[in-house]
């Protein structure tokens, strides 16, 4: 199921949410511009729930290399589809969060929930030395949000049906809630594994919560 669009039309101009896509765009180039070194580049700016984990032993870790990647791992991403995945999602869904929140709201709590996301993350992969990168996490905050604000927003999906290919649409509530419901279902499946790795199941569903709890709490402007 891949949400194509919307039919819930912002009452603002989305500079925020424009903004957060355009870095990610600008932050990836920079990435790509790296060659041999963009793997250090992500052990040092992702997160990597083992160097949090066992930070009191690791000679030279500092509040600052230890903690700021909290806020600098949702800006990095590990492909062109990774990036594209997570814009598109933040594009669709973005715009009216932003309206719901303002725009000095909106990017609170865009950081509080890839912030909280990257917590659950080590929570659950607390031995993985894999460094978690990705906007997913906050991204999963607006969706949370969103599917809890506007439940009845229709939005445009394209369901793939073997060699159909199948657009419906369908009640935001429907969308998001079968979303999360794959991430809570992949995440429960891996919950045994001692050492993460591939997608951080754990951090969609903690930002996704976290996003409901946020729009619940936060003022509106």
């Amino acid at each position: 199921m891949i949400p194509i669009r919307d039919r819930n039309p912002s009452g603002i101009f989305p500079f925020v949410t424009i903004g957060i896509i355009l870095v990610n765009v600008v932050v990836f180039f920079v990435e790509l511009s790296l060659g041999t070194q963009l793997d250090s580049f992500l052990f040092q700016f992702g997160i990597v729930p083992v160097k949090v984990t066992y930070s009191a032993d690791i000679p030279g870790a500092t509040f600052a290399n230890t903690y700021f990647p909290f806020l600098s791992y949702m800006f990095l991403h590990g492909g062109f589809i990774h990036l594209i995945g997570n814009m598109w999602y933040l594009w669709i869904f973005g715009d009216n969060i932003e309206d719901r929140l303002g725009r000095v709201g909106f990017m609170l709590f865009y950081l509080l929930c890839g912030i909280g996301s990257a917590l659950v993350h080590v929570y659950f992969n607390s031995q993985s030395g894999v460094p978690c990168v990705g906007a997913s996490g906050a991204i999963a905050g607006v969706l949370g949000a969103y599917m809890v604000t506007f439940p009845k927003a229709r939005v445009l999906v394209l369901i793939p049906l073997f060699i159909i290919w199948e657009f419906i649409e369908l009640p935001a509530i429907v969308v998001l809630g079968f979303w999360f419901l794959i991430q809570f279902l992949s995440g429960a499946a891996t919950f045994s594994s001692a050492h993460g790795g591939g997608v951080a199941w754990w951090a969609h569903i903690g930002g996704f919560v976290l996003g409901i709890i946020f729009i619940k709490i936060f003022p509106k402007p």
